[in-house]
């Protein structure tokens, strides 16, 4: 892999990443940018104790714009985009619309492909390999900014999800708290130290692998399955079978054998609901250790994959119980998504 790092126009950092080391990346952005203005706020909610970010500037970003003016595209001869190049493998840069900024922490975009057209399901192994060493070479470098609590690498896929840009792409975002579902984790996984001596993650990727009905997929260094108390639809957990804390940490084979796992449960999805239905809506998110928390090594990285359609043509909404109480109801069983994961599995 060969890292170039430049700038944009208005002083973003744009970073590609590139499967060639001889690739040489020297294109300039021309266009007349104003240098970028956030408001982004931090506001503690007294109540809850989490934390919220107000950033109202976000109100003006970029909404469904056509295929032909996608900011993220490459550029042309007349048209001059995010990147300044007119092709890439892929690309990282600050986002011009950050929830995050300065003190604030930072809002990345991730561009899996120059291909406006394919999914990340369509990717091949090396470039979704590709994109596994961005994400991990962002976690690295972000871990040295001291306002960076935590980082977050994530994908919004689909219109039903809130995605505004329908180029294949994810964001990175480094908060500079410690998020609220891993601090829940954290009491978890001290509660189970203390009552069992035995590690939390060790012990629920364990009890999937001999219980055996909600796991969908198994490799030597990876096991994925539907989590037992699973909060949406279909949801699976992607586990590697050493536990790491973040993805630094992962080994060569665990790295090598990502992309054969991670497409192939990319492609179920898009099956779950049989032939004619539109692509799946999903958020694929990456959880991994805060940087300077306690225990950080007690905590498993861990993929969760899911999505918000419930059967064809039919969302789950986070309606009253989910939103006014955090109390979820799932309408399938998790059994019943496992099966259905292993059924759509490729020939």
């Amino acid at each position: 892999m060969k890292k170039t790092v430049t700038t944009l126009a208005d002083g973003r950092e744009l970073i590609y990443y590139d499967s060639a080391d001889d690739t040489v990346r020297d294109a300039v952005d021309p266009r007349p940018l104003d240098a970028v203005s956030t408001s982004s706020e931090i506001r503690r909610d007294p109540l809850l104790g989490d934390s919220v970010a107000i950033a109202s500037h976000r109100q003006g970003r970029t909404y469904h714009p056509p295929a032909d003016e996608c900011p993220l595209c490459p550029s042309r001869e007349g048209r001059h985009s995010e990147i300044p190049d007119t092709g890439y493998d892929v690309v990282v840069f600050e986002n011009r619309f950050p929830s995050l900024a300065g003190d604030s922490g930072r809002c990345e975009v991730v561009c899996f492909t120059s291909d406006h057209d394919v999914s990340f399901a369509g990717l091949t192994e090396e470039q979704a390999g590709l994109v596994l060493e961005a994400w991990t070479d962002r976690t690295a470098d972000l871990a040295e900014l001291p306002q960076v609590a935590q980082v977050f690498c994530f994908e919004n896929r689909g219109a039903e999800i809130g995605v505004t840009l329908g180029h294949p792409h994810g964001q990175i975002y480094g908060y500079p708290f410690v998020t609220p579902r891993t601090e829940q984790m954290f009491r978890s996984m001290d509660s189970h130290r203390a009552e069992t001596g035995r590690n939390l993650f060790d012990d629920v990727v364990a009890r999937e692998l001999a219980d055996g009905e909600r796991v969908v997929l198994e490799g030597e260094h990876w096991v994925a399955f539907v989590p037992y108390a699973a909060h949406w639809p279909y949801e699976v957990h992607l586990h590697p079978r050493r536990r790491v804390p973040d993805l630094r940490e992962l080994d060569e084979a665990a790295r090598t054998e990502f992309p054969q796992i991670y497409l192939e449960l990319l492609r179920r999805f898009d099956r779950i609901f049989g032939p004619g239905e539109p692509p799946t809506p999903y958020i694929s998110a990456w959880h991994q250790a805060p940087f300077r928390a306690p225990g950080r090594e007690e905590f498993a990285l861990h993929l969760e994959l899911f999505t918000i359609r419930r059967t064809p043509g039919k969302l789950k909404f986070l309606a009253g119980s989910e939103s006014g109480m955090n109390v979820f109801i799932n309408d399938v069983p998790p059994e019943a998504a496992a099966q259905r994961l292993r059924e759509v599995a490729s020939e």
